[in-house]
């Protein structure tokens, strides 16, 4: 089954609005104060806006591409506060986040929310779990490959797994194969950091989809 498509740290709605209309099927939204891609709520909105009435007739989601809000070490309360005003289809925790935060932040969002966590020692309550490249102490956002190699062990335990970590349009087929739900992409799309281009998004969907299709 041909893998979804999640393009990462979108800032820009001219951008996001182009993404739409490619078929990208999730945009995120870094909300982390020390990414050189983050977003306010304002942005997101305008943002969400954008994608929403410029990818309605060409996204594989119903109505546009879905919104992932990226948050690191953010309280439960701050996530529900933005996710119900941007508003977001999926938040994806990084940080200590335990599966009763996951549970409670479900439970007081007033708006149907799929949760994501990056891979930890016990995955349990998450809808989803991201595979991401490492580098150091930093576990997103490193443009390094994450380990392949968890993603069927994941799959047999019956979880969605999300792929992210240097994946670009000349390993996409590969990653394509990996077993992977999602495939996350990121810094390959950028000129600089933070800066995306429609020039290196519209080779990577060509890329993917051609080689699919053979």
């Amino acid at each position: 089954m041909k893998p979804k498509l999640k393009v990462c740290g979108i800032n820009d709605a001219a951008f996001a609005a182009e993404a739409a209309r490619c078929g990208v099927d999730y945009l995120g939204l870094i909300f982390a104060a020390k990414s050189p891609r983050r977003v306010t709520l304002s942005e997101a909105k305008k943002i969400r806006g954008s994608a929403l009435v410029r990818g309605a007739d060409c996204s594989a989601a119903m109505g546009g591409p879905k919104f992932v809000g990226v948050f690191v070490d953010t309280p439960v309360d701050v996530i529900v506060r933005m996710a119900e005003s941007v508003p977001l289809d999926v938040v994806q925790l990084h940080g200590p986040y335990t599966d009763e935060d996951i549970d409670r932040l479900r439970r007081i969002c007033r708006t149907p929310l799929e949760v994501w966590r990056l891979l930890g020692e016990t995955p349990g309550a998450e809808d989803a779990v991201l595979l991401d490249g490492r580098d150091g102490a930093r576990t997103g956002g490193t443009g390094r490959r994450a380990d392949w190699s968890l993603v069927p062990q994941l799959k047999q335990r019956g979880f969605k797994v999300v792929l992210a970590g240097g994946l670009s349009a000349e390993n996409i087929l590969e990653a394509s194969m990996s077993g992977a739900d999602i495939l996350d992409v990121n810094s390959s799309l950028e000129t600089s950091p933070g800066v995306k281009s429609t020039v290196l998004l519209a080779r990577l969907v060509n890329s993917l989809s051609t080689q699919l299709a053979k």
